[in-house]
């Protein structure tokens, strides 16, 4: 078993972000929501014994649920868990193939499929980052964090931006392939499914479990709660914190917000070019390559705080 340090380790901790990056690129931002406005464009959708005159709000509530079902997971003792690797992977396979499920979203009769695969991609990403991040203290020194974080951010930009160019041609050239351009969006999402869970079994391969030899504890899940309880009491006792976490929150959900929403408004909105949107997603991708090398570098010899 590889120790905490090794470059080897950490290398492999860093490229689950290459295998699942695509999904937060590729459904999250630019071609899902993209195929998902054109398909409901204009149209009444029916979801849960409701109509819903403006599809896109339906889609926003169910990527809201999803962050709400999230919030629940992280409240867990997720560090103090002994069993990290299978719950990593449990969300892992749960969000790939949910995401290789959105295939049979194929018109305004299947939108159910759409926002119900949605939700559990979502979650599975979500959560199995929740994991992923609690690993970093198993797999870096201190010193190593915030390069081996960076590199992690760099992997994901990089393999994300590679999937995304292979999509754009499939989408953009559907005749050299002999099918469909919606056909060409729905084997999109296929296709990050199969990425994110193959590539993730090289992080599987060597990431230890449970390295503190910790046992099961039980009622760890209603634990988590009691302990948020505790951590909120305390929080009041400190009015500069309490304000700070108001102020991240806020920032967090409104970055969130632009990230998951901001192709549907520019296409419904402004009526941009889809060729336009995911090749204005592509150069932030590129430009946030930059951006975690050069911070991680500032970090290293500044500090986080």
């Amino acid at each position: 078993m590889l120790k905490i340090g090794d470059s080897k380790l950490i290398n492999s901790w860093a490229f689950y972000d290459w295998a699942n990056s695509v999904y937060s690129l590729v459904i999250s931002t630019a071609v899902f929501p993209l195929y998902y406005s054109a398909v409901t464009e204009g149209k009444t959708v029916s979801f849960l014994f409701m109509d819903w005159d403006h599809p896109d709000s339906l889609y926003s509530y169910a990527l809201s649920f999803s962050f709400l079902i999230v919030a629940f997971i992280a409240d867990f003792e997720v560090k103090k868990l002994y069993n990290k690797k299978k719950f990593m992977k449990f969300f892992c396979w749960m969000g790939g193939l949910s995401v290789c499920s959105l295939y049979f979203f194929d018109g305004i009769d299947t939108v159910w499929i759409g926002i119900v695969f949605t939700i559990l991609a979502s979650v599975g990403f979500w959560a199995s980052l929740v994991f992923y991040n609690a690993y970093l203290p198993e797999v870096a020194h201190p010193e190593q964090q915030d390069r081996a974080s960076a590199k992690g951010f760099i992997y994901g930009y990089i393999g994300s931006v590679i999937l995304l160019v292979i999509n754009l041609i499939l989408i953009q050239k559907p005749d050299l392939f002999g099918i469909t351009s919606s056909m060409a969006s729905r084997i999109s999402f296929v296709l990050v499914g199969i990425w994110w869970i193959g590539f993730a079994q090289i992080t599987f391969k060597r990431l230890p479990n449970n390295v503190y030899n910790k046992k099961p504890k039980e009622d760890y899940i209603w634990r988590g709660f009691r302990e948020l309880k505790i951590v909120a009491k305390q929080v009041i006792e400190y009015p500069t914190l309490k304000k700070f976490l108001l102020a991240f929150f806020l920032l967090s959900v409104g970055v969130q917000t632009i990230i998951l929403l901001a192709t549907i408004f520019g296409s419904t909105e402004l009526g941009l070019e889809t060729i336009d949107l995911i090749i204005t997603v592509l150069l932030i991708q590129i430009v946030a390559i930059l951006g975690a090398f050069l911070f991680s570098r500032i970090s290293e010899k500044k500090g986080n705080f």
